[in-house]
């Protein structure tokens, strides 16, 4: 038989906990206008919809965000 490579375990599912506008708030100490001004302008992650008016961020695109803003101050 030729050299079967054993199978690499999989890589275990990622599940993305989203966050609503009153946390991202709180974790990046913005005022909602600051927020959506920025989120226009592409400097700050967009939500995901809900559904009707309803938004919220995934943890890790706001993680993010903020571990970048640390690295340029």
């Amino acid at each position: 038989m030729a050299d079967a490579e054993p199978s690499a375990a999989p890589e275990p599912r990622r599940i993305t906990r989203l966050i609503r506008f009153k946390e991202v708030q709180h974790r990046v100490s913005l005022g909602r206008s600051t927020i959506y001004r920025w989120m226009a302008e592409g400097k700050f992650p967009k939500p995901v919809q809900l559904g009707g008016y309803a938004v919220a961020w995934a943890e890790e695109d706001i993680q993010a965000w903020i571990g970048s803003q640390t690295l340029k101050a």
